[in-house]
């Protein structure tokens, strides 16, 4: 589990650091010629939005689907009980 864990922590880093908020990015690379006829500027961007998304929520899912598993509260309780 820890594994798929850092994967996807790995895949999110890159998917976030090929995104630009000023349009530059990965988006910017298809910018003329035949990327922007393929491969929009738009969807390009779309793609990368919902990729974070879905990362992310898997990321959040995978830790406490890791935690519920392993069962393993004792940091959760005071020291007297």
């Amino acid at each position: 589990m820890s594994i798929l864990i850092i994967i996807t922590s790995i895949l999110l880093v890159l998917v976030i650091l090929m995104q630009n908020p000023k349009g530059g990015g990965l988006s910017s690379s298809f910018g003329g010629g035949a990327g922007n006829q393929i491969m929009g500027a738009k969807r390009t961007t779309d793609f990368l939005e919902k990729s974070t998304w879905a990362l992310a929520i898997a990321l959040i899912s995978l830790s406490l689907l890791t935690f519920i598993l392993t069962g393993d509260n004792s940091g959760l309780s005071p020291k007297g009980t």
